[in-house]
């Protein structure tokens, strides 16, 4: 193999591991960011949120850009624009610059991270592709939990005297290296014909930016009535937005929603699973962050530390069960994974309600690490199983979108009543675990529906596993086994659609 060719991965997986890790990082910052800012309770599910919520508005927009002027052009144009923003957001000298400057940095990263998959797919031979997207796997897995234990490094050490700036302003030499390095070994790739919907875009975004924004701020700015109108302005902007895919796809178009998709048992199922994790793992991370700085004042090191059990789970974890999944079946998985994740939820309540250390706080957030990296990869799986190839693309998409929107809803749901429970003036640990408990108590709540509607799942039958049967064996791709292989040019492209 080529240098050029071994340097291919570890320069696309950088760009994905800089996404995942900023999409967490600034939950040890918040202190900080309350403290030199003065943030407030809004503008810190802003900050946290805002990124996640703006990736997946331009999520799948980015893919079909890819599509339309080459994956290698937008992948060095989303790494720069993402670079640009990373320094604004560590440059930002008010709450409202720094939430626009991580709104910026979402939309960079939704260029930037659809092209991936269609990097690797078409740089490495199919003989190694299987490694090459297990590496792809294990890095989107881990990157957002290692998230808060660099954070809290970066933090214990202030370097230059930055403070929360350098968790921002690390990006700088990091993209610059990975653009130059970026720019001489990736090949450019043919374009496809394909059409955009912005109409759709538009519809699906500021339908769910309606809802969000209220749901933010709604409970600071004590309920205005402008709150309300945005809240019931959404449901017939949804409504309409349904109405324009639907006679866009009757006319043969390429609607950003196919609405043909939640006809299926599978996808719809992977759907609600989806938007109970999400929504469950966005906001107990927000609000463990806040309990272990504010509530029990720990440094930003020592914080990040109580995380770093749940990251060298998030390592184990994605080996073990892309294994599980072509042996047992996606469904089994999730299963296993929502046993781990109830038991660790419950744990966790247990904990903050006997105010227990931070020793075994951790350790019931090793628990969610190991059950939330199982679950993620087999949840694709799952949801794509009974979709057709020609539907791959826009099911993927359409899953990705609804995940990140569904951990900024969360967050913006939990953390509203956070704050409620916690009060104006809270006294100290108490008063934070007691806040962070009744968050806890819905997640366990959430992860029973996950577990209820896959173990659902498995009682059709949907999700027995399946070994490939075609001239290429086990060489197969297999979407609802979770079983990537290499070998036959149907699984190249079905990767490929799976991509976009």
């Amino acid at each position: 193999m080529s240098s050029v060719r071994r340097a291919l991965l570890p320069v696309v997986l950088a760009a994905l591991f800089m996404y995942g890790f900023d999409l967490n990082v600034v939950n040890v910052a918040i202190p900080s960011l309350q403290r030199d800012l003065h943030a407030g309770q809004a503008a810190l599910e802003l900050i946290v949120g805002g990124y996640a919520f703006s990736y997946a508005a331009g999520l799948v927009t980015g893919g079909r850009l890819g599509d339309l002027f080459g994956h290698r052009r937008m992948f060095l144009l989303g790494m720069a624009a993402f670079t640009a923003a990373s320094v604004l957001c560590g440059l930002a000298g008010s709450p409202v610059q720094l939430v626009a400057a991580r709104l910026l940095q979402g939309l960079a990263a939704a260029m930037m991270v659809p092209q991936i998959l269609a990097l690797i797919v078409s740089g490495y031979a199919p003989a190694a592709r299987p490694k090459a997207l297990a590496w792809f796997g294990v890095t989107a897995a881990v990157s957002g939990v290692f998230g808060q234990v660099l954070g809290g490094l970066l933090l214990n050490a202030d370097v230059l005297g930055l403070g929360w700036r350098v968790i921002f302003l690390l990006n700088l030499p990091v993209g610059i290296v990975v653009l130059a390095v970026a720019a001489r070994v990736l090949q450019t790739q043919p374009r496809r014909e394909v059409s955009l919907d912005p109409v759709g875009v538009v519809g699906v975004s500021g339908a769910l930016g309606l809802a969000l924004v209220p749901l933010v701020l709604g409970r600071a700015q004590g309920w205005p009535v402008w709150c309300w109108v945005l809240l019931v302005t959404a449901v017939p902007a949804a409504v309409l937005t349904v109405a324009y895919e639907r006679r866009l796809l009757a006319a043969g178009g390429a609607p950003l929603l196919d609405v043909r998709l939640f006809a299926v048992g599978t996808f719809r199922a992977g759907l609600v699973v989806s938007i109970a994790f999400m929504a469950y793992f966005s906001s107990s991370i927000f609000v463990i962050s806040l309990l272990l700085q504010n509530g029990l004042g720990l440094s930003p090191l020592q914080a990040g530390l109580a995380f770093a059990p749940m990251a060298l789970a998030g390592i184990v974890a994605p080996l073990a069960g892309r294994r599980w999944i072509v042996a047992y079946g996606a469904a089994r998985v999730i299963l296993v994974g929502c046993a781990i994740d109830l038991l660790g939820t419950v744990a966790l309540a247990v904990a903050l309600h006997r105010q227990a250390g931070v020793v075994w706080l951790a350790a019931t957030l090793a628990l969610l690490g190991l059950g939330n990296t199982l679950i993620l990869p087999a949840l694709i799986g799952v949801a794509l199983t009974d979709v057709r190839p020609e539907q791959a693309g826009v099911a993927s998409g359409t899953l990705n979108t609804t995940q990140q929107f569904a951990g900024s809803a969360g967050l913006a749901v939990l953390g509203t009543v956070f704050f409620g429970a916690l009060g104006n003036h809270p006294a100290g640990a108490r008063d934070y675990a007691a806040a962070a408990e009744i968050v806890v108590w819905v997640s366990v709540a959430l992860v029973l529906v996950m577990a209820g509607v896959t173990a659902l799942l498995l009682r059709r039958g949907s999700s027995a596993p399946q070994r490939g049967v075609g001239e290429g064996g086990r060489d197969r791709v297999l979407l609802g086994r979770g079983e990537v292989g290499a070998g036959s040019n149907d699984s190249v492209d079905r990767v490929e659609e799976v991509r976009r």
